[in-house]
C-alpha cells in the first residue's frame, strides 16, 4: 500500500470512530441534566444505535454495493450527519431531539462497513494491513473522550458542545471522503440480491449446529447487559461524583487495545469455550464493582470495572467472529459476520437498550438521583445466568487461529 493512501485510509478511520465517540458516551448525562429526559428516555435514544444495525444492510445492500462508490456515499452521509448533530445540539426537549439522533444513527451506522469497504479494497494483504489502519479507529474514540474531559464539559454542563464538536468532524470526515480513494460498486445494477442475502440468513443453516446455536443465543443475551454499560455507566460515574469520567472511561479502549495482542495467545492456548467464558465473567465481575464501588475508597472498583472493558469486549465479542469465521464455509462467512452483527448489535442491544432505561427508571428516586447498587445488581445477575447456561450446555470445540 502506498504511504499516501495508508495515511488516507488512518485520518478516515481515526474521524470514524472520533465521532462516535464524541457523543456516544457522555449522551445519557447531557439527556438527563440538560433535558430532563426519564431512563425510558434515554434508553429509546441509545437503541437508535441497534435500529440503524437493522437498517444499515439494506442500505449497503441495496444501494452501496450497486449505485455509487463507497467513498462518496461515505461523504454525504457524513455531511447529512453534521446537520443533523448541529440541530441536536439545539433542540430544548427530548421529542424535538429524539428524531435527529434517530435519523442520524440510521444514517452513521452504514458507514461503519462503508469504511471497512474503503480500506480493504485498497489492500493487498488485508489480515496484516487492516489492523493497523483499524487501530487509528480506537485512537480516535479515545482522543475524543480525552478532550471532553481536559474541556470539563461534564462538570461545567455543556455536554451540547459534544454535538457541536461531532458535527464538525462530521463535516470535515464528509469533505474529506470525496478525496478517498475510489471504491467503485461491487455489484452491477442489474444484478439480483435477495432479502435473504442482505440480512445474512443464508447463514441460519449455522443454526442446525448445537453448539452454534448455544453460543449464537448467548450473544445475544449477553448484549442485554452490555446496553446498560453503554447506555448509564457514564452518567453513573457522573453522579457518583467521578470527575473527567469521560477521560477515565477511554481506559476501557486502552485496555481493548491490550487484550487484543494478548488474545490470540490466550485462545491458542485456551481454545473457544474457556475464552468465552472469560469474556463473559468479566461482564458480571464489572457489574458486580459498578455496584458496590463508589468515587471515595471504593474508587479502585470503579476503575477496574472500566479497565474490564477489553476483556468483555475481545474475550467474547471478537472471540465470537473469530469463531463465527471457522464455523462458516466459504461461501456464507460473510452472510454469517451479518447475522451475527444483526443479531447482537441489532437485536439484542435493541432489548438492552430498552430494558435498561426501564431498570433506571425503577430505582430513580423522587429527587432525581438513583439507587444504582440496584440498577447495576441486575446486568451482573442476569449475565452471571448466561454465563451458566453457557457453561453447562457449550461444549468445547477444537477452533485454530490462521498463523
Amino acid at each position: 500500500m502506498k504511504t499516501t493512501t495508508r495515511v488516507q485510509l488512518s485520518i478516515m478511520m481515526f474521524l470514524e470512530f472520533f465521532i462516535w465517540g464524541a457523543w456516544f458516551v457522555t449522551m445519557g448525562t447531557y439527556l438527563s441534566t440538560k433535558l430532563s429526559a426519564s431512563g425510558g428516555q434515554i434508553g429509546m435514544a441509545y437503541e437508535t444505535q441497534s435500529i440503524g444495525a437493522i437498517i444499515a444492510p439494506f442500505i449497503i445492500g441495496l444501494i452501496a454495493d450497486r449505485y455509487f462508490s463507497a467513498q462518496k456515499i461515505l461523504g454525504v452521509l457524513h455531511l447529512i450527519g453534521a446537520g443533523l448533530m448541529y440541530f441536536a445540539a439545539q433542540s430544548s426537549d427530548f421529542s424535538s431531539f429524539y428524531p435527529h439522533v434517530l435519523i442520524y444513527m440510521v444514517l452513521y451506522m452504514p458507514t461503519l462497513a462503508l469504511v471497512n469497504s474503503v480500506s480493504f479494497r485498497q489492500m493487498d494483504d488485508p489480515e496484516k494491513e487492516f489492523s493497523t489502519i483499524r487501530v487509528l479507529g480506537t485512537v480516535g474514540w479515545i482522543v475524543a473522550g480525552l478532550v471532553i474531559g481536559y474541556l470539563s464539559w461534564e462538570k461545567d454542563g455543556l455536554l451540547q458542545n459534544t454535538f457541536y464538536l461531532t458535527a464538525g468532524a462530521s463535516a470535515i470526515l464528509g469533505v474529506f471522503s470525496f478525496f478517498l480513494p475510489s471504491t467503485p460498486p461491487t455489484k452491477s445494477k442489474s444484478e439480483k440480491t435477495s432479502l435473504a442475502q442482505i440480512l445474512g440468513l443464508d447463514a441460519l443453516v449455522l443454526l442446525k449446529d448445537r453448539n452454534y446455536l448455544m453460543f449464537f443465543i448467548a450473544s445475544i443475551l449477553i448484549c442485554i447487559p452490555l446496553a446498560f454499560y453503554y447506555g448509564f455507566a457514564n452518567q453513573f460515574l457522573n453522579e457518583v461524583g467521578m470527575e473527567q469520567a469521560a477521560s477515565k472511561m477511554t481506559l476501557g479502549q486502552v485496555s481493548e487495545v491490550l487484550f487484543m495482542l494478548l488474545l490470540p495467545f490466550f485462545f491458542k492456548r485456551y481454545g473457544i469455550k474457556k475464552t468465552l467464558l472469560v469474556g463473559m465473567i468479566a461482564w458480571v465481575l464489572r457489574y458486580a464493582l459498578f455496584a458496590f464501588g463508589d468515587a471515595g475508597f471504593g474508587v479502585w472498583m470503579l476503575f477496574f470495572g472500566i479497565i474490564l472493558h477489553g476483556i468483555c469486549y475481545d474475550f467474547f465479542f471478537v472471540s465470537g467472529q473469530i469463531y463465527t469465521d471457522k464455523k462458516a464455509g466459504e461461501h456464507v462467512k460473510s452472510a454469517a459476520q451479518g447475522l451475527i452483527t444483526l443479531a447482537t448489535y441489532g437485536l439484542g442491544m435493541l432489548i438492552g437498550f430498552r430494558l435498561s432505561g426501564k431498570i433506571v427508571d425503577q430505582y430513580t428516586m423522587a429527587d432525581g438521583a438513583h439507587n444504582w447498587m440496584s440498577v447495576w445488581q441486575f446486568p451482573a445477575i442476569f449475565a452471571f445466568v448466561v454465563l451458566i447456561i453457557f457453561l453447562i450446555f457449550f461444549r468445547e470445540e477444537d477452533v485454530q487461529l490462521e498463523d
